[in-house]
């Protein structure tokens, strides 16, 4: 009994070995199949990609035995996107990666694809732009009234400014009126004299194209004096207190800047403009003067200044500049020439107490000749800093065809400091600062400015 239950364990163990070895015969049978299977679509997408690099191997020998050689234009057009027939290959051989390996109609896709894609970059011709260059002047923080960038094509800024001027001064005046804000020419002697003025403007810039802008600025001017005086031909040594203010529109001031060249590293741009001054302030001649009958002269009365302060110059002016900036890492440098021109005016008569008038003639201011210069530095992205020195020279002002007694050239120099930041790409603040060098020069001017673009 023990050998047959013996006998018929090793009968089962037997047929359990006879079946797991038949059943791993079938395992491997049917895993060589599928790796044959896998292997000959393997096969098949390489004979596919070999196929579709010999069509373009034999259409670009095609293309290079009709045009042999490219011209350096068309060398330097088709640079910054590669070659279209590497563009076509790549697109074909990118498909069969995303594609499951058993099915392949990728590679064939885009190898009946590419021919017609490359018609049709062969027609179009560059298939690659390089970027443009900015050919606009570089952005400095402004201290001088002309800004050196100009306003973007079809753009435009909207400038809020607020100024504030201080001058105190013992030199004496003698003709009575503005030739340009804080030079007064007055006709007693002057002890001493302290002005404060405020200008708040409104300015306004248009891109007409990308090299010209057109400009309008609208001012409110605000002016208070308190004159330390003696009246003349009285014989008198006492000094009195004449104080006096005046607040109106100032005179409207149109302009037109056009960049001359393309500028660059190291190469300068130039910025041509022409500005032309209205007489829309309140005029000189226009305000009671402090006098009975004449306001110079052996039979002067008075103290000869004007009982309400002037807004305006009460003369038309045209002004041609030509600004220039140079760039040269990390700085740039700038700078500007300028001659303003004041037009004449005939038959000026000056009004004066009880509703008189005195008649002076034909009143011509000096010409203004101006130069300017300076270096601004960036702190960082938002921030920059402009240092500037501004000279003008006013030439004498002649009345009835001669010049005025006592009236010379006037030199006014100004040290400038300005400060830029920007908030982002269409809001930024620029405050400056100026110091008087010269007797004539205010004292001291600060001016804000907020520009915002549209």
């Amino acid at each position: 009994m023990q050998l047959a239950h013996t006998l018929r364990a090793g009968s089962a163990g037997l047929s359990l070995l006879l079946c797991s070895a038949l059943a791993q015969g079938q395992q491997e049978e049917r895993s060589m199949t599928d790796l044959a299977a896998e292997l000959a679509a393997v096969k098949q997408q390489l004979a596919e990609q070999r196929a579709l690099l010999k069509a373009l191997k034999t259409e670009m020998e095609q293309l290079q035995a009709v045009r042999p050689a490219a011209s350096a234009a068309e060398l330097e057009s088709r640079r910054g996107a590669g070659s279209p027939y590497l563009q076509a290959g790549s697109a074909g051989q990118a498909a069969p990666a995303q594609a499951p390996v058993q099915g392949a109609p990728a590679p064939a896709a885009a190898a009946a694809a590419a021919p017609s894609a490359r018609r049709e970059v062969a027609q179009e011709g560059a298939v690659g732009k390089a970027p443009e260059r900015d050919s606009r002047p570089p952005e400095v923080a402004p201290i001088f009234e002309a800004p050196g960038v100009l306003t973007p094509k079809g753009h435009y800024v909207l400038e809020p400014s607020v100024q504030f001027g201080y001058s105190s001064s013992n030199r004496v005046a003698l003709v009575g009126y503005t030739i340009i804000p804080a030079i007064l020419i007055g006709l007693v002697d002057v002890r001493e004299i302290k002005r404060n003025t405020f200008t708040a403007a409104l300015t306004g810039r248009y891109g007409i194209n990308s090299r010209t802008e057109i400009e309008m600025r609208v001012p409110y001017v605000y002016r208070s004096d308190s004159t330390v005086s003696r009246e003349i031909f009285t014989g008198t040594s006492v000094e009195r207190v004449f104080e006096t203010s005046g607040r109106a529109i100032g005179d409207v001031e149109m302009a037109v800047r056009r960049q001359l060249n393309d500028g660059g590293a190291d190469k300068p741009f130039y910025v041509a403009g022409l500005r032309i001054k209205s007489r829309t302030g309140r005029d000189p001649f226009e305000v009671v003067t402090d006098c009975s009958q004449r306001c110079v002269g052996p039979n002067a009365s008075g103290t000869g200044l004007p009982l309400n302060l002037p807004t305006g110059s009460g003369f038309y002016a045209v002004q041609p500049s030509l600004t220039w900036l140079f760039p040269s890492d990390p700085a740039i440098f700038f700078g500007s020439v300028s001659y303003l021109h004041n037009f004449k005016r005939k038959n000026v008569t000056r009004r004066i107490l009880n509703g008189e008038s005195e008649e002076l003639g034909t009143v011509a201011p000096g010409a203004v000749i101006g130069a300017n210069f300076g270096i601004g530095l960036a702190l960082n992205e938002k921030a920059s800093l402009s240092l500037g020195y501004d000279h003008q020279s006013v030439a004498r002002t002649k009345q009835n065809g001669q010049a005025v007694p006592g009236s010379v050239r006037t030199q006014l120099g100004t040290l400038l400091m300005g400060f830029t930041y920007r908030f982002n790409e269409k809001r930024s603040v620029n405050i400056s600062v100026g110091a008087g060098l010269t007797r004539d020069t205010p004292d001291v001017s600060l001016s804000i400015r907020v520009p915002m673009n549209f």
